[in-house]
């Protein structure tokens, strides 16, 4: 037997909880059994759900947002199945958007909102797209109620008191897109804030889903842009790569051009042979860093003889797109100096105003050691920096990235690709990096300090003076270590609990002593430039014939460009395809070179032991010096291990990399310790004789 309830009202006995950071929905709701003995009768006729009783064989449909309760009569197996079409798909994709408020009134009708917010939704639908929000936003709970048997609530007649608040506040109550979309939080950006965990699928595959539909179902377009627009902020990208293409005499986005491409966490737009990326994630400082280190190290690249340069997409031009009395506004920005713009809302010490990039690298990893620990809501910038955004131009590489590639190369294909990937890992480790200038900090690393004696620093070891371009990043995983029990236990499953409750026995409490600091206090840990995130849709290939394309990668081979060709026959001659471009270097940082081979061995290899080896093969460097020719502080043969240092840094990243190593390796989530892990994920790193 079942009962439903149309959308926007809760049925008596339930709870809803709308959590505020995330959007994510809980349900406090009593027994099918328990509802319909203790809260049914307790219904006027007009509250009183639809019901039928369904016998073997029949299909129930359950429109989108209508409450329902089933109650078993028998012993019964069931199967259901959300599915998404034509019909509910903008309510799919309004679900998904960041914020709380939405959410709550697509299950609670306007119960959800505070008193005078529905006005203020209203106000907001009507205004121009960059008014800020007025809707109060200071709840960490959202909770609405009706009355349990028996409970007064100031009031004789429990079933009036519950229609009573049916018609008070379902009278202006419409389960239609237009009414609900009223209440999104203009300023909560798909690509800034917390993913709701109720959500059925992830960010990074919701932008790859309505990519893949976009490019699929060309006669679907009208409605897949609508969805688009209520998930990702479609229509406001949209109109800041118009405005750059115009700025730019670039050609405008034709209709197939016009949704931001794969699943990246920026929006990129392929435009002709131009590739458009706006930076958004993290917020306007992260993303101004991410965008002056990146043209931070293409400035130095283009000084020295590097092959590296040669695969990396040429940069055709970069700015400041922004919104100043309603409309888009362009400044040229090549990463010197400090745009009026971004001087008039953010500070920056006078001392990071005299240097030439002055959102370098290391005044990234400056930002990123200050903001460690800080949660992503409290990271957000004001409503006036919601409104900017760093942008750069590339030339678009033709071929395909690797994700697309991957199911049809052939093995000879991919270990040509592990050796590429080895070569210019090497070049882009061996490149010198900027010199850091301590007096550039020197008035914010009392800041620092301060943040790391509050609770948050554990050990900065004393034996020893860190040298300067190691301090950052040892202060930096220690900051990591002190919340990381909490932080694997919000991601949860595949991670086994037994690990998480024994990590803090496995992770040194001394980082410095990955350094490889030998007794006399010398460091022979060699630091680099790292990417950060090479992964299989940051590596482009392209066609090109068999014989100049070999196992062992030639730097110098110059690929034919045919256009897309999908690896088998074209034209009568064979085809295969060769790596020629890394993309995407806005994750750039200085560290452990270590650090670079997480992303390729679990994403892009697959934790493929022969691949890691043809990459290392190419690789050639030094990831460490053997500590036993120097001998350690205290004499600890771990640190000596680089299985053990690879493990430790997957444990401290910042995005959730075990879930990717439990999902990789099953057989894993049955592992008695963490020594178990690493010898199965990063054992082949120990035969590894890159030392010296």
């Amino acid at each position: 037997m079942q009962g439903e309830l149309g959308g926007g009202r809760v049925p008596l006995g339930v709870t809803v909880h709308v959590n505020e950071e995330d959007g994510d929905v809980n349900i406090e709701t009593p027994s099918s059994l328990q509802w319909w003995l203790d809260f049914y009768p307790l219904l006027v006729d007009e509250d009183k759900p639809i019901e039928c009783t369904q016998l073997p064989g029949e299909t129930i449909f359950v429109p989108s947002g209508w409450w329902h309760c089933v109650l078993n009569l028998e012993t019964t197996v069931a199967v259901t199945q959300n599915f998404v079409n034509s019909e509910n798909f903008e309510f799919v994709c309004l679900d998904m958007a960041p914020g709380y408020q939405h959410k709550g009134v697509c299950r609670a009708g306007l119960l959800a909102l505070d008193e005078g917010s529905f006005e203020d939704a209203k106000m907001t639908m009507l205004s121009t797209e960059d008014s800020l929000s007025n809707v109060d936003l200071t709840r960490k709970e959202k909770r609405t109620r009706f009355c349990d048997p028996g409970e007064d609530p100031n009031c004789d007649d429990a079933p009036s008191w519950t229609s009573i608040n049916h018609n008070l506040h379902d009278k202006e109550f419409s389960y239609d897109i237009n009414f609900l979309m009223m209440f999104l939080d203009k300023e909560r950006d798909h690509y800034n804030y917390l993913w709701s965990s109720s959500n059925c699928i992830g960010q990074r595959e919701m932008r790859e889903w309505l990519w893949k539909l976009w490019a699929a179902k060309p006669g679907m377009r009208d409605l897949i842009w609508k969805g688009a627009c209520l998930t990702l902020n479609a229509g406001k990208w949209s109109e800041c790569v118009r405005e750059i293409c115009t700025f730019h005499e670039l050609p405008l986005p034709r209709d197939d051009e016009r949704l931001p491409v794969g699943m990246g966490s920026n929006p990129v737009y392929l435009i002709a042979d131009h590739v458009i990326k706006l930076y958004v994630e993290g917020g306007l400082e992260a993303s101004l860093h991410s965008l002056g280190s990146e043209l931070e190290f293409n400035s130095l690249l283009c000084k020295v003889e590097s092959h590296l340069k040669n695969h990396i997409p040429g940069i055709l031009g970069s700015g400041i797109v922004f919104i100043e009395n309603g409309s888009y506004k362009i400044v040229p920005w090549d990463g010197k100096g400090v745009p009026n713009v971004i001087a008039s809302c953010i500070f920056l010490p006078e001392n990071c105003l005299g240097v030439d990039f002055s959102f370098s690298v290391w005044s990234k990893i400056h930002f990123e050691l200050r903001k460690a620990g800080i949660s992503v809501t409290e990271s957000m910038g004001s409503g006036v920096c919601s409104r900017i955004w760093p942008y750069i131009i590339t030339k678009r590489c033709k071929g395909k990235t690797f994700a697309e590639l991957r199911d049809i190369l052939s093995w000879e294909d991919t270990l040509n690709l592990a050796s590429f990937l080895g070569e210019q890992l090497r070049n882009l480790h061996l490149l010198p990096f900027p010199s850091f200038n301590a007096s550039t900090f020197a008035n914010t690393e009392k800041e620092v300090e301060d943040h790391c004696v509050n609770g948050l620093m554990e050990t900065i070891i004393d034996k020893v003076s860190l040298p300067a371009e190691w301090e950052f990043f040892i202060k930096t995983l220690t900051i990591r270590k002190k919340d990381v029990s909490s932080r694997l236990i919000k991601w949860g499953d595949p991670i086994p609990r037994f690990l998480i409750d024994t990590v803090h026995e496995y992770i040194p409490d001394d980082f410095a002593k990955f350094l490889s600091i030998s007794e006399d206090g010398k460091f022979y840990k060699p630091c680099s430039w790292i990417h950060s995130d090479v992964m299989d849709d940051n590596i482009h290939m392209e066609p090109c014939s068999v014989n100049s394309c070999s196992t062992e990668y030639n730097s110098d081979a110059d690929p034919m460009h045919n256009g897309h060709v999908n690896g088998y026959h074209v034209g009568g001659k064979e085809r295969s395809w060769c790596p020629s471009h890394i993309l995407d270097f806005s994750d750039l940082s200085i560290g452990d070179p270590i650090c670079d081979l997480i992303p390729i061995h679990l994403d892009v290899f697959r934790g493929d032991p022969n691949l890691l080896k043809k990459f290392l093969e190419s690789y050639r460097l030094p990831l460490s010096r053997k500590i036993s020719q120097h001998g350690s502080i205290e004499g600890d043969s771990k640190f000596g291990q680089l299985s053990y240092i690879a493990m430790c840094y997957c444990i401290l990243h910042e995005e959730n990399v075990l879930g990717a190593i439990f999902s990789l390796w099953k057989e894993l989530r049955t592992a008695k310790s963490w020594e178990e892990v690493e010898a199965t994920v990063w054992g082949d790193l120990n035969n590894y004789s890159g030392f010296c």
